[in-house]
């Protein structure tokens, strides 16, 4: 069963609003037209961290781009909107593989391999200690995202089948998060940053393991996708889209140590530095010049590929459209350089 839709929070990022405060990072002067876009994301330096170097940094402003952003709990209910009209574009985690597989969506952008954000959490005073300890237990995750994508690999990786050996509960991720802190579940499946909140309530549960274990067989990147018609009417925005996304990318990859401290202030100021700092390492990020060869040698439609091939399995996808289509990768190749 899918969440209902509950976008947690709208603010508007316009070129003017941010320019003030950019005089200390050198901003790029600020395009004078302006594109608005609806833009929903899901709450997560792994899917976030772009966007917000962008606004800060002034990248998004001087491609002329005004996003009305709007917060959500997961992908799923981000596609959700988007396919029901009231979103334009967004940024996720491993549902980029997912809706647009059933012709829902085109996908045009990879944020980063999603490389330790998903991590699976066990209670050894409910005596889960080893994988073997798993095999009739209650395990929690929200099903058809990145913790649920992982969760499946890591156990076939272990001979446990997910459909037989355990009892896999469906809940949104703060709820499979408190079930597990209550004691009412000894096993959970989450991303980053839910983590932080099991190891401050429960100091003894243990992480048994995280997807960097599985790369890159598994591998679970996140990204940007549009609605079809959009797709279709807005090629020259998507390319501004992907100029701003290349700068702010690089920017971020360079400069973390700068730009970090201002997004936990600015946007996360609920998570001590550290911790969003341990968010950043979890991730794999690559430069757009990078992503550019990704995309090319099909490597980057491989491991979208990969996901596809879960949610068809898991979610009885008929005929998916394969990731060499439902993927662009030319938007990005013409606007980057080699």
């Amino acid at each position: 069963m899918r969440e209902s839709i509950q976008p947690r929070r709208r603010q508007l990022i316009a070129a003017g609003v941010v320019a003030s405060g950019l005089g200390s990072f050198g901003a790029p002067a600020i395009a004078q037209s302006r594109t608005k876009i609806r833009m929903g994301y899901v709450d997560t330096l792994a899917v976030t961290g772009q966007i917000w170097t962008g606004v800060h940094r002034g990248h998004w402003a001087k491609e002329g781009i005004e996003f009305d952003l709007v917060k959500f709990n997961t992908g799923l209910e981000l596609f959700n909107a988007m396919i029901g009209g009231s979103l334009d574009m967004l940024s996720t985690g491993a549902v980029i593989s997912n809706f647009p597989a059933r012709g829902q969506g085109k996908a045009f952008l990879i944020n980063n391999i999603e490389f330790a954000t998903a991590q699976l959490w066990i209670r050894e005073d409910q005596g889960v200690k080893t994988w073997a300890d798993l095999k009739g237990k209650r395990i929690s995750t929200t099903l058809g995202t990145t913790a649920h994508v992982f969760l499946d690999a890591a156990l076939r990786a272990n001979n446990i089948d997910p459909t037989k050996d355990i009892e896999l509960i469906n809940q949104g991720m703060p709820v499979a998060v408190t079930s597990f802190i209550s004691g009412a579940v000894p096993a959970v499946a989450l991303w980053v940053p839910f983590n932080i909140q099991v190891r401050q309530r429960v100091p003894s549960a243990k992480m048994l393991v995280d997807a960097s274990a599985y790369f890159p067989k598994s591998a679970i990147v996140g990204g940007w996708a549009t609605r079809a018609d959009y797709y279709e009417k807005n090629r020259a925005i998507l390319a501004q889209v992907v100029r701003g996304w290349a700068a702010s990318n690089d920017d971020l990859m360079r400069n973390a140590a700068e730009i970090l401290p201002v997004i936990q202030s600015k946007n996360y100021p609920q998570v001590p530095l550290e911790e969003l700092n341990e968010q950043f390492r979890a991730s794999r990020y690559h430069t757009a010049a990078e992503w550019r060869k990704l995309y090319q040698d099909g490597t980057a439609l491989s491991w979208l590929q990969q996901v596809t091939d879960f949610y068809a399995r898991f979610g009885g996808i008929q005929n998916p459209v394969p990731s060499r289509t439902y993927f662009d990768t030319s938007i990005l190749v013409d606007n980057v350089k080699a």
